[in-house]
């Protein structure tokens, strides 16, 4: 959900254009398409909740490694320059939106997501566990960590990213909330603040053939998280979020050769935020209005909304978090700036 500093980058947007829509698909089907009272036959939503599953190990993995990506040259920066621009920004958008989710998700009491339902779960959400905000959460973290381990060979830093994204897929520590998620992706971000050269290089030399020869065994090891339950096996999950990564890359550079595609989606990746943080909320209001009517329809009714509904809403909810953040106060998605004489100060800061 970041941009490039200086500049577009096309793939990064494709990728991130990408990653936000298959969020947003996620949420539509877990929290509303699989809820709805279904009387026709299971096959369809079975694929649709099939098609899901098999690309969790792509979306917030990619989303991270693209955000450490553009994040090398803010880590070098001094420490007042990153706090501010960085850690507090996105603490500050985190806590927010937090107040404005719990605030909507009140109204909608049987929408199935993490809310604060009072005092202490919300300190509990400001502070040790996350909302279903967690992505800004832990940027916030993230860059304290990448800053404070600027000096520290890649290695000494990644391996122990590694084991704590292993440990918390393998279910050996305690993961309440969204904690899993900050846990798991804090070796994605470190891997694209690292591999930067290499992502690049991966974009560049993106091709068909080695679109093919990584899609393969990230789907022969899809099949063996689905057929052994796999997906708890120590470092299994962060090898195949890895591999998931590669083939992410790769097709964001493929697809930047069509142009019309391309557009479309980096026109979307280049303004992840709003939808990052508004689609939740919004889908809670939709799937309370929607939930009776989709649930009481007939069977031709319900087969049209079995097959299309998850892209329609996907697509409208999008849209709707674009629409709606061209009217609202920008101090929404933006830390406010600081008084002049803050900014002084932290420009002579930087000078030293």
């Amino acid at each position: 959900m970041l941009t490039a500093e200086r500049g577009r980058v096309a793939w990064a947007d494709v990728a991130k254009g990408m990653c936000i829509l298959l969020v947003v698909l996620w949420h539509v089907l877990m929290k509303h398409y699989l809820q709805i009272d279904w009387h026709i036959s299971g096959q369809v939503r079975g694929l649709w909740g099939t098609l899901g599953e098999q690309l969790l190990p792509l979306r917030m993995p990619l989303f991270f490694a693209v955000s450490g990506f553009f994040a090398v040259r803010a880590v070098q920066r001094p420490w007042p320059v990153v706090l501010r621009t960085r850690v507090a920004k996105f603490y500050y958008l985190y806590v927010v939106w937090l107040v404005i989710h719990t605030v909507v998700l009140a109204f909608v009491p049987d929408f199935g997501t993490e809310r604060a339902d009072g005092p202490l779960k919300f300190l509990a959400q400001l502070t040790i566990t996350p909302s279903n905000l967690w992505y800004l959460y832990a940027l916030a973290l993230y860059f304290v960590i990448a800053k404070a381990a600027r000096r520290v060979p890649a290695w000494a830093v990644l391996a122990p990213a590694f084991l704590l994204s292993a440990a918390a897929s393998a279910g050996l520590l305690a993961v309440p909330g969204d904690r899993a998620g900050v846990y798991q992706n804090l070796v994605f971000f470190l891997a694209g603040l690292y591999g930067k050269s290499l992502i690049e290089d991966l974009a560049a030399r993106a091709s068909w053939r080695r679109l093919l020869l990584v899609g393969a065994p990230y789907a022969v090891l899809l099949a063996v998280i689905a057929a052994f339950d796999a997906k708890t096996w120590f470092g299994l999950w962060p090898v195949v979020s890895g591999v998931a990564i590669v083939l992410g890359v790769t097709a964001a550079g493929l697809v930047t050769r069509w142009e019309g595609l391309s557009n479309g989606l980096a026109s979307i990746g280049s303004r992840t935020l709003p939808i990052y943080v508004m689609h939740m909320p919004l889908l809670a209001l939709t799937h309370a209005v929607l939930i009776g009517p989709l649930s009481s329809a007939g069977p031709t009714a319900q087969w049209i909304v079995a097959i299309f509904e998850p892209v329609v809403l996907t697509a409208f909810l999008a849209w709707l978090c674009l629409f709606l953040y061209r009217y609202l106060p920008k101090a929404l998605f933006e830390l406010p700036s600081a008084p002049r004489a803050v900014r002084t100060v932290t420009r002579s800061s930087a000078a030293h």
